[in-house]
């Protein structure tokens, strides 16, 4: 059914329409939550929270981004304040992260403290214990990184619909998805990087 159509019935105090609306996103927001917040509590919470908003100001929902983005950016912003809660001061929340637009214009991406040449994962560990693996390298990345890593790497949003998420430029979200790349590489090098083909900043600027 289409979308626009069951927007208008929603907003008209249809509740059937509202579940038709959300049902293909419910998923994919809860997903987000758990790797945000690293706890199944934590990511239902988020995923109720965000629903309930989203029924709430649905009349403030203007269509100028599509419905997803929309509930995208509500469920951001209500993981980032279960952190907020459960690490005080330590982290940002995601007005904060907005307000970081202006500060990245012009800098120059860091290398990675070493890159590693990869060995086959399956030498290493089995299939579940690389994706306990890659949660944690998920979690270790700086939230403003990890943030549109997960949006436009794991969920697949477009680098438009990451700037409109999170209020930033496209320039930035590429900028910052680089950065959290290079991190990921780094972290996970760790783990599955061959030691002996390490590449340091000292044999690269022999």
């Amino acid at each position: 059914m289409d979308e626009r159509y069951l927007l208008e019935r929603a907003k008209q105090g249809d509740y059937n329409a509202f579940m038709q609306l959300i049902e293909p996103h419910e998923q994919r927001l809860y997903n987000l939550a758990l790797r945000i917040t690293g706890s199944r509590e934590d990511a239902e919470d988020v995923l109720q929270d965000t629903l309930l908003s989203a029924l709430e100001h649905l009349h403030d929902f203007r269509g100028e981004s599509a419905f997803g983005t929309w509930l995208y950016r509500i469920a951001m912003h209500n993981a980032f304040r279960v952190l907020r809660r459960r690490r005080g001061s330590e982290t940002v929340s995601l007005e904060d992260l907005i307000a970081e637009r202006d500060e990245e214009n012009g800098e120059t991406v860091p290398h990675p403290e070493f890159i590693a040449e990869w060995r086959d994962p399956a030498e290493i560990a089995e299939q579940n214990e690389l994706r306990r693996i890659l949660d944690e390298a998920i979690q270790q990345l700086p939230e403003s990184y990890r943030a549109v890593f997960l949006l436009r790497d794991v969920e697949g949003l477009s680098t438009k619909e990451v700037a409109e998420v999170l209020g930033i430029s496209e320039g930035n979200v590429k900028v910052r998805l680089l950065r959290a790349r290079l991190k990921l590489r780094e972290i996970l090098s760790r783990y599955f990087g061959d030691e002996t083909k390490r590449i340091t900043h000292k044999h690269r600027h022999r």
